[in-house]
């Protein structure tokens, strides 16, 4: 019985580092490019924190090109297209989101405590998850450019 466990455990194993990261990418892809998507066609959720965060900037178009930035970031990991220039996106989106509770904290924490979050803080807090996901891939899908360099 123990045997066949360490078996099957090990097949488990072999297949999650085979697939676990490419499965990573494309599901990081499609949370971009689904919400880039949402925001392009102006049905996002979060078009209030936006204008609330944002509101020195035009709000359509502001939304726009973000979600136009943040569906070719998904299609970038979905496709594994430029992967280099679609993890720099991601930083630089990324950043703007790290930003947020700078620009406007009162929206993201109650009583204006930073260890007290609001439903707002909570959505940019869990975007650590999509940073970690993106180094994860980055470090595993991207050669360095020293093996990119002796391959010309």
């Amino acid at each position: 019985m123990n045997n066949n466990f360490n078996k099957l455990d090990r097949i488990f194993i072999i297949r999650m580092r085979r697939w676990g990261i490419p499965i990573l990418r494309i599901a990081l892809g499609i949370v971009f490019l689904w919400f880039g998507l949402l925001k392009v066609f102006d049905v996002t959720p979060v078009g209030a924190i936006i204008a609330g965060t944002y509101s020195f900037s035009p709000q359509r178009e502001f939304l726009l090109v973000l979600g136009i930035w943040e569906s070719l970031i998904g299609i970038g990991l979905i496709f594994k297209l430029f992967l280099r220039a679609t993890l720099a996106l991601l930083w630089i989106q990324m950043l703007g989101t790290i930003v947020a509770p700078l620009l406007s904290p009162g929206m993201f924490f109650q009583n204006w405590n930073p260890l007290l979050l609001t439903v707002e803080g909570e959505f940019v807090v869990k975007n650590m998850v999509l940073i970690a996901a993106g180094l994860v891939i980055g470090g595993h899908e991207v050669s360095p450019i020293a093996d990119h360099e002796k391959s010309i």
